[in-house]
């Protein structure tokens, strides 16, 4: 239900039985709410003779006096934004003493930063890692928030910035800086802005922000219609001889998620613990989902067995328990499409 709209004056007198030394009277800010009037001072004097109480002024004779008048004009013009303010809000009985509190500053709560809360975030993630998070995930905030922290240094040339300084053409900005920029495509921009409106609902609940910037805006992904290899295409990538050991070694890894149909951040978790062995001596791959979180069973084929025994003694492999030596997502697509180019495939492939 919305606040009943309250009544509200702002004007200005002195105190002409408190004179200073130079016999000056200090200028007083009378703010009154629905009839209850609170004071406070507006950090100026003037002369007694020099005031006009009937207009609430001074009297205009000279260019400090017009001068004084403007910076009146301005607390007055502050403390009437204030008072729409509080009625916009609706969260708050309007009373002069809260006008004025706001006026001079003393509700205001303590500020904090974006990547503050960023950070804060993040570390949670990281000890959430493997258990209530994935590791793609994690990985993907950290990432977030790289590129946040690179557009706030780009647009604002400061480290950080804090969050009541936040509004909607931020995340205007920040979403072109996402897709020139960084080259971003319309739905790797909008997952990026998902996981940054998260950080802004964080921000809200521990009432550090007080307007949703992401107020009215819709988030949708475009259908993407994905190439796929043929088996010739495929024949070709396992037959190329490769010099560089890094493109042999995903090459094999990508090869192993074709002949499994397991997903990259499937593959990157199997360990020889995921691999069985059924009555007739073949051997299986049994591993609940990363993503589904369902239990597969998956028989594995001459040309997976023959990429995980090549890397039995690899060094990654041995460190980490796992079954291959698998990189991270981002340098993965990147090294499949330098594959791609050098087996002279034109289509866009990655690993998923």
């Amino acid at each position: 239900m919305a606040q009943k709209r309250s009544t509200f004056s702002v004007a200005f007198y002195i105190r002409r039985t408190r004179l200073n030394k130079h016999g000056e009277a200090a200028i007083v800010v009378r703010v009154t709410v629905d009839g209850i009037r609170g004071d406070t001072t507006a950090k100026k004097t003037i002369n007694p003779k020099l005031w006009d109480s009937l207009k609430g002024k001074a009297y205009e004779r000279s260019i400090l006096a017009k001068e004084l008048n403007m910076y009146l004009d301005s607390i007055r013009a502050k403390f009437i934004r204030i008072h729409r303010d509080f009625e916009q809000d609706d969260t708050e009985r309007i009373t002069a003493e809260v006008v004025i509190n706001r006026f001079l500053g003393k509700d205001k709560p303590e500020r904090h930063t974006l990547l503050e809360v960023f950070r804060e975030h993040n570390e949670k993630c990281h000890k959430l890692s493997g258990i209530d998070m994935s590791p793609a995930t994690v990985e993907r905030y950290e990432t977030s928030f790289k590129h946040t922290q690179e557009f706030i240094q780009q647009t604002y040339k400061k480290d950080d910035i804090y969050l009541d300084e936040m509004n909607r053409q931020f995340i205007e900005d920040y979403e072109l800086y996402l897709k020139t920029v960084r080259k971003c495509n319309h739905n790797s921009t909008t997952k990026y802005l998902k996981n940054f409106k998260k950080i802004t609902r964080i921000a809200i609940q521990k009432e550090w922000l007080r307007k949703d910037p992401f107020i009215d805006i819709k988030f949708s992904l475009q259908t993407v219609e994905r190439d796929f290899l043929e088996k010739h295409e495929i024949e070709k990538i396992y037959n190329k001889e490769f010099s560089i050991e890094r493109l042999a070694q995903v090459r094999d890894v990508f090869l192993f998620c074709c002949f499994s149909g397991l997903a990259f951040s499937d593959v990157k978790q199997l360990t020889h613990d995921h691999i069985s062995i059924d009555t007739n001596g073949n051997k299986w791959i049994r591993k609940q989902r990363q993503k589904t979180k369902n239990m597969c069973n998956i028989p594995l084929l001459e040309i997976p067995l023959k990429i995980i025994d090549k890397y039995k003694s690899h060094p990654r492999c041995q460190e980490k328990n796992v079954l291959l030596p698998v990189l991270c997502n981002q340098k993965m697509n990147a090294y499949i499409k330098e594959i791609t180019d050098l087996c002279g495939i034109n289509k866009q492939v990655s690993t998923h």
